[in-house]
């Protein structure tokens, strides 16, 4: 029936069947004789390795970029389940000006034409009266209200009117305590300003990382201001012969529970001592934005029947002595945990639920969103420790700062915005340290890395965007980090940044009356589509248009490999990220023990926190790149398995532990 089917109808012989043609018989100019062969000797299928050899080239012309080893195997983000809480609110200003206060005209001119200043704020308003009667004071506020005017407008208009007039031979008559050496700096300079009319009278500063021998001959000529360090100040109390404080009458300590958290609390009872061996009685200040259990117990210490000072509205009073509020001091101690912190009203909070994994990419997207294309923004990111800070500010510099010019000039000339990253830690040389302090200062844009040492005190203007990469071990921390924005009435954003095991945080930061909002990651890692560094370049594909997810993804992929691109670029680079990831981890342990069912090293997974720090592979795999290859040591669970008999292991026990008194251990037998 086929063989009829396939005659013609002219009883011509059947039709052969057509064979399929190989991909080289539509070569262009291939001869009839070739096509022949190629008839003859290609009737099997074409070989295994030609395929896999087509196949190898149709890979390479496609773009290898592999989403899976970011975007799986993360956990489930959760919902944020929190009440709306009503938060603290402090009226910042008020309308009354300066020169309704029995001050010098000069000063009040000052005030006004120096600093710019023309009404007060609600703590200056409360305090500056109060410390102008004489009376000892603990000053409670916000941060960025303006706490160093409300105790340096007093402090200049007293000493202005001493008579005898102050000699600068005389020594300090007034100290003030500060927690670090960037906020020493600050308040030295505002005080410089108020003591502009007033030239007799002056101020220095002690701080470590500074020369000892120029500051002991600061203090040798005489210092009537003496603002300082507490360390440094005991180490002059020890060996410095010159200083006294025979006519000191003002001792202010301002951020009193961070001098207290930074273990200073021995060297400012080496002060106090110091001060009441020479002159009992003097005026005291107590100035903090969060009262702890041990300023309360420094307050004890140093203040004499004080004045309590507290500016948030809901614990508006009416300044009182604390010999009323004794009975309050001691409930206020019991109820510290729950305690309640104003925040500035024009400070918008986020939250961000980032796994581990994507930390890094999500950073890097977050900061080119904000400074590169909005741009006019000043950010500062804080990192729990100094070696993080020095490694992100390299890897940043380096893969978002650099590297812009190899891309199609055409493209980037929207986004080639150069970023300026600084960075800021403990570890730093004290000059370097006041340097890039003063530069981040001046300059309208940047981006701060710094430790906790910049959380405090310090007044950075036109700071639009606080990020904390790794959250605060208190809410009290939290809210320091976030007050060097929306500084005494301007606006700003903070960012937390937390994995999805530590979801509980904000309920902990709901139940002090600190509301946060979410933000979703997708959103930020969407920004990556507007810079085309990121771009991955298929043959022949379209414009991308919108944000298609799986784009996303694979920009931020990209962006990822260029980050471990640099990571693995050199052996140094590798050992650097895995001091900065041991330097988190270490960090991560210290979480007070109340907040360990948030932040527990168990609920990290290691190698996903590697990612974040630009490793390909999980810990326990690096320390193979390691030069030397030492022999590893035998372990002592091995040795005892190879040893025979009890007397031998007695033997290996003896060795192992003896005190070389062999003859003490014959006598020890015999007995």
């Amino acid at each position: 029936a086929l063989k009829r089917k396939l005659q013609s109808p002219h009883g011509k012989p059947p039709v052969k069947r057509k064979r399929k043609l190989s991909i080289n018989t539509f070569r262009k100019g291939a001869t009839e004789a070739d096509r022949r062969e190629e008839g003859s000797s290609s009737q099997k299928p074409p070989h295994k390795k030609q395929l896999t050899n087509k196949q190898n080239e149709s890979k390479k012309n496609k773009p290898s970029i592999k989403t899976s080893s970011l975007f799986k195997n993360n956990p489930d983000i959760p919902e944020i389940h929190r009440k709306e809480v009503q938060q603290v609110q402090e009226n910042v200003f008020t309308t009354d000006s300066f020169s309704q206060l029995d001050l010098h005209p000069h000063l009040i001119s000052t005030i006004n034409t120096v600093l710019n200043i023309c009404s007060m704020t609600s703590v200056q308003k409360q305090t500056i009266p109060v410390l102008l009667q004489g009376r000892d004071a603990l000053v409670r506020s916000q941060t960025g209200s303006g706490k160093t005017l409300a105790y340096g407008i007093p402090l200049v208009q007293c000493l202005q009117g001493l008579e005898p007039k102050i000699q600068r031979s005389d020594g300090p008559y007034a100290l003030v305590l500060v927690p670090t050496r960037e906020l020493a700096l600050q308040s030295f300079d505002t005080i410089q300003k108020l003591l502009k009319p007033f030239i007799w009278i002056v101020p220095g500063v002690l701080m470590g990382g500074e020369k000892r021998k120029s500051e002991k001959a600061r203090l040798r000529k005489g210092i009537n201001i003496l603002i300082s360090t507490p360390g440094r100040l005991v180490d002059h109390i020890k060996s410095t012969e010159c200083i006294n404080f025979r006519h000191t009458q003002w001792l202010i300590i301002d951020e009193a529970d961070r001098i207290l958290d930074l273990g200073f609390e021995k060297d400012v009872t080496v002060i106090l001592n110091a001060l009441n061996a020479e002159r009992e009685t003097r005026q005291n200040v107590l100035l903090s934005a969060t009262l702890t259990e041990g300023v309360t117990r420094l307050a004890d210490i140093s203040l004499s029947d004080p004045v309590s000072i507290s500016v948030a509205d809901e614990i508006q009073k009416v300044p009182e002595a604390a010999s009323q509020t004794d009975r309050e001091a001691s409930s206020s101690s019991n109820c510290m945990e729950q305690e309640n912190f104003a925040v500035p009203e024009t400070l918008q909070q986020y939250v961000i639920m980032v796994p581990s994994k994507l930390r890094l990419v999500t950073l890097a997207a977050f900061i080119l969103q904000k400074c590169k294309f909005e741009k006019r923004h000043k950010m500062i990111i804080f990192f729990s420790s100094c070696e993080q800070v020095e490694f992100y500010h390299e890897l940043l510099v380096k893969v978002l700062s650099g590297g812009s010019e190899s891309e199609q000039p055409g493209c980037s000339s929207p986004s080639s915005v150069s970023l300026q990253f600084l960075r800021l830690h403990g570890d730093m040389e004290q000059e370097e340290r006041t340097e890039v302090f003063q530069e981040f200062l001046k300059s309208k844009t940047g981006i701060l890395l710094c430790t906790d040492v910049a959380a405090r005190g310090l007044d950075l203007p036109q700071v639009t965007w606080i990020v904390q990469y790794n959250a605060p071990a208190s809410p009290a921390e939290y809210i320091h980090r976030i007050g060097r924005t929306a500084r005494i009435g301007c606006r700003g954003s903070s960012l937390l940044v937390l994995a999805p095991s530590e979801a509980e945080y904000v309920s902990l930061l709901a139940s002090h009356k600190i509301n946060v909002s979410e933000l979703k990651m997708e959103k930020v890692l969407a920004v990556l589509m507007k810079d085309d560094r990121f771009k991955v370049h298929r043959p022949g594909s379209r414009k991308s248009c919108g944000k298609n997810p799986q784009e996303v993804r694979e920009r931020a992929t990209v962006l990822q490999t260029k980050f471990e691109n640099y990571v693995h670029s050199s052996e140094e680079t590798v050992l650097w990220a895995k001091k900065a990831l041991q330097s988190f981890l270490c960090a991560y342990t210290t979480y007070p023990s109340k907040l360990k069912h948030i932040f527990h090293i168990k609920s990290l997974h290691l190698g996903h926190v590697a990612k974040s720090f630009g490793l390909r592979d999980p810990p326990q795999n690096l320390t193979a790149g390691s030069k030397r290859k030492t022999k590893p040591r035998p372990k002592r669970s091995e040795l005892l398995k190879k040893t025979h008999g009890k007397h031998r292991l007695a033997e290996i026990l003896r060795s192992e532990y003896s005190s070389g008194m062999d003859t003490a251990g014959a006598k020890v037998k015999k007995k």
